[in-house]
């Protein structure tokens, strides 16, 4: 095993220097994207480095309720910006999506880390911090595309719901293709890319461990476990999403309570 090859000032000014050319091609078929695309990278530049100096101290400190904090707040933010992402009602829905998510979140990296990792402490920063940061990044990705998917082919067909309804359809009935619709949309980009995963690509994760050192074959476990994971709690936190975001949608006998762009 060997040390990560840290990047030093100037060599982190060589690596901003290459976003020249795709902002050279944004700006020559104007695209309207140069500006933005200039702000986003500095915002992700401080941003990270702000949560790097968090994280420092995160792991030191290592307080394990300090670090459940974190995964609250986290998840808050989460589903606030799923919600302002989809257009749905932030007020009536915002305690239904975070409880999703952090229910998933908790459950499925506690199971990681205990029964995988064989972790006694589960709250131990150095691990459920990176871990639940990235599990809830995607859970962010798979919530906008599940909820647009679902309320949105609703407002679509809503008179085959209806027509479902009227016809003797339960309402779990009724919802049913709409669920599956918008499954299907927001996990067959995770198939396909599991499926052909170390042929065509290789993953982030694994990537990131060989360069930090580790030997291949433990990254490559890691990689394997990460994206069980990440897809099983993608699926938890977006079924219960929807079962219980739609429980506040519509009402006893059915009808639609609200529509998407209503932020009320």
């Amino acid at each position: 095993m060997v040390d990560a090859v840290d990047i030093t000032a100037f060599r982190m000014f060589i690596v901003v220097v290459v976003l020249i050319i795709p902002l050279l091609f944004l700006h020559r078929y104007r695209t309207n994207l140069v500006g933005s695309t200039i702000v986003a990278a500095i915002r992700m530049g401080v941003q990270l480095f702000l949560v790097g100096f968090y994280l420092k101290y995160m792991f030191l400190w290592n307080k394990w309720w300090l670090n459940l904090i974190w995964i609250i707040v986290m998840s808050i933010v989460a589903a606030s910006t799923v919600l302002r992402r989809t257009q749905l009602p932030i007020k009536r829905l915002l305690p239904t999506v975070t409880c999703a998510m952090l229910f998933s979140l908790v459950v499925v990296v506690g199971y990681l880390l205990y029964f995988v990792l064989g972790q006694q402490n589960i709250f131990e920063a150095r691990y459920m911090i990176p871990i639940s940061g990235m599990i809830l990044g995607n859970l962010l990705k798979d919530n906008v595309i599940a909820l647009n998917a679902f309320y949105g082919s609703i407002e679509r067909d809503l008179c085959l719901y209806y027509f479902n309804l009227a016809n003797g359809a339960t309402q779990q009935e009724a919802k049913f293709p709409f669920i599956k619709d918008a499954l299907k949309k927001t996990f067959s980009p995770a198939v396909a890319s599991m499926s052909v995963m170390g042929l065509i690509a290789m993953p982030g994760t694994m990537t990131g461990q060989i360069i930090g050192g580790s030997m291949p074959d433990t990254a490559i476990k890691y990689q394997i476990a990460l994206m069980i994971t990440v897809f099983s709690a993608s699926m938890i936190s977006v079924m219960i999403t929807i079962i219980m975001s739609s429980k506040r949608a519509f009402n006893k006998f059915g009808v639609k309570q609200f529509y998407v762009n209503n932020n009320k």
